[in-house]
């Protein structure tokens, strides 16, 4: 059985994007596409380089879909660590207005999101990757079926943008599974998706209790 893990990429003050250009999502008059470029260096590329040598499928959100599939389909060099496993092995759209997807190996998942992902990790040797996607990372996390997110927070601080950790998400605790700091200052973080937080209180020591 596989495992569902989202991959972000997130600046300072919590805007999600994907690694592309300035013109890659200008929605509500966005402007700053490409803030992630300067901070690539060797760590970055062999974390990205490690997290697709460990897929087994991938699921995105329509928006990603369409940029990936725009794209990764012409970068035709098999040993590449990104377009290789992105064009061979099954990708599963959640979209409820994609009929006909032209990238080959593709599914379109529109009916019970819940069910119909819990089927696709059963049948998943390796991980179910989910990269970018934001929106649809919100809806894995509220249902409660993303295992693994991998936040990589680069220093940078962006004023505007779409956030990824939005108001009214379902509380979650979560355990930290390792991480890096690259070169450039990008924290790379992995945290394992738990159950509901725990709370407390932290209390006077007894003797200044006793005093009072």
């Amino acid at each position: 059985m596989g495992k569902l893990v989202s991959t972000l990429f997130v600046s300072l003050d919590g805007v999600y994007q994907a690694p592309g250009g300035p013109q890659e999502d200008t929605r509500d008059g966005f402007t700053q596409g490409g803030w992630s470029f300067p901070y690539a260096d060797d760590d970055f590329g062999r974390f990205i380089s490690d997290v697709f040598g460990r897929a087994g499928a991938f699921l995105l959100g329509r928006r990603t879909y369409d940029i990936f599939s725009g794209y990764w389909p012409k970068v035709t060099d098999s040993a590449d660590p990104v377009a290789g496993p992105l064009n061979s092995l099954p990708k599963y759209v959640a979209s409820a207005t994609l009929t006909d997807p032209a990238w080959a190996g593709t599914t379109v998942l529109g009916g019970d999101l819940a069910k119909e992902v819990a089927a696709v990790k059963e049948r998943t040797d390796g991980e179910v990757q989910v990269h970018g996607s934001g929106a649809l990372v919100r809806s894995l996390w509220d249902l409660g079926v993303l295992d693994t997110l991998h936040l990589l927070t680069f220093p940078v601080v962006l004023g505007a943008g779409r956030r990824l950790l939005t108001e009214g998400i379902t509380p979650k605790a979560l355990r930290d599974s390792g991480g890096i700091v690259t070169s450039t200052g990008v924290s790379i973080q992995s945290y394992d998706l738990l159950g509901a937080p725990e709370y407390g209180e932290f209390g006077l020591p007894e003797d200044a209790e006793a005093a009072g």
